[in-house]
């Protein structure tokens, strides 16, 4: 019987997540720091992103992204 591939897809789930968790998920083989100034930048360079996630109460020195916060930059970045 031949098995469909995108039913074993591992689907990325919206839930709250660290910010150094987040990071990791999309920036591979780098320190979690690293990964985080990075992600960090790419938010400031998103067109609006940042302001958007401010807006929703994200805090600069925050350590974490709230389910919400998550879906938006879901739908600006795409799944990890």
């Amino acid at each position: 019987m031949k098995t469909d591939d995108s039913i074993l897809e591992v689907c990325f789930l919206i839930r709250s997540y660290g910010k150094g968790e987040l990071a990791m998920c999309y920036i591979h083989g780098v320190s979690q720091q690293a990964a985080v100034n990075r992600f960090n930048t790419w938010i400031r360079k998103a067109p609006g992103l940042e302001q958007r996630l401010l807006e929703m109460g994200m805090s600069r020195t925050g350590r974490n992204y709230t389910p919400a916060q998550v879906q938006v930059i879901v739908n600006v970045f795409g799944e990890p």
